[in-house]
């Protein structure tokens, strides 16, 4: 009717439809329930355009992101509307390991067991290697993560991953923190069982952990990261067609700033960031 009230008036169009000219009008005003998810969905569209990676958010980090400015409300409304307005995402696949075991190396006890909880910062590290195909070759990234908050307090990047590349990005991270003494877990690649990679942690004084033999979920934590990076960045951009100078400066910012600062994290109380959480850890402590 309303593109039509050019051609013919309401009362006209109403006499055919056999409704009442106040039961249109009516109608046209959008009720309180509409008005409220109409100014949510305004909150929503807000929190996905703050940067240009929210665009991977789904329900759960949008409803966090939501509490974080006082918006109350629930899962199944966000879902309901991020449905309706075409918002929702589709959950890509997970990346696999490139590590291999080194059989003949001295190998390290398992002191995480699958417990990736920590109370404080740089008490317990996880680290792992990815490849990242691009236009001139394969670059590899070794990152290393605190088990309080998610946060990735060091990496490094080169287009091999030799021991060097490990020892970088653990040598990147306690310089960060300025850490010591910190229980190191990873798999059992030849990088991380290499005599080069052990003596560096003994001069951090740093106790290493290792995977059993198969056992993937030994590591899940550091696995779930790379698979959100290639998730919500790189399987986004086909890194193909980027050279490593320029993925290393995508992959760089994608962590450090909005990974690490920005990114709603589900597993941190109230969804705060890993560094903005460990702060506010911190300042709670010191208070």
């Amino acid at each position: 009717m309303r593109e039509r009230r050019e051609r013919w008036t309401v009362k006209a169009m109403c006499a055919v439809l056999a409704v009442s000219e106040s039961g249109y009008y009516r109608n046209l005003k959008p009720t309180p329930q509409q008005e409220r998810q109409q100014r949510l969905l305004v909150k929503i569209k807000d929190i996905i355009g703050e940067h240009e990676d929210n665009r991977n958010y789904g329900v759960q980090r949008i409803l966090l992101a939501l509490t974080q400015i006082d918006v109350t409300t629930t899962y199944s409304t966000v879902y309901r509307i991020m449905k309706q307005h075409g918002l929702l995402k589709k959950v890509r696949r997970h990346p696999n390991g490139i590590t291999r075991e080194d059989a003949s190396a001295q190998k390290s006890e398992n002191l995480i067991q699958r417990d990736f909880s920590a109370s404080a910062p740089n008490q317990k590290w996880l680290s792992d290697i990815t490849e990242v195909p691009c236009s001139d070759g394969k670059l590899y990234l070794s990152a290393v993560l605190d088990c309080l908050g998610g946060e990735i307090v060091g990496l490094a990047m080169d287009d091999n991953m030799r021991k060097a590349l490990c020892i970088q990005a653990f040598e990147n991270a306690c310089k960060a923190r300025k850490a010591r003494g910190m229980i190191f877990h990873s798999d059992r690649g030849s990088q991380f069982t290499s005599y080069a990679f052990r003596e560096r942690l003994a001069k951090r004084e740093a106790i290493q952990s290792m995977s059993s033999t198969g056992r993937c979920y030994d590591n899940a934590r550091m696995e779930s990261f790379f698979a959100t990076l290639k998730k919500e960045k790189l399987y986004q951009i086909n890194t193909e067609r980027y050279p490593m100078a320029d993925m290393k400066s995508i992959i760089f910012r994608y962590i450090m700033v909005y990974y690490n600062r920005r990114r709603i994290y589900t597993s941190n109380p109230g969804g705060w960031p890993p560094a903005i959480y460990r702060e506010r850890m911190l300042s709670q402590a010191a208070s």
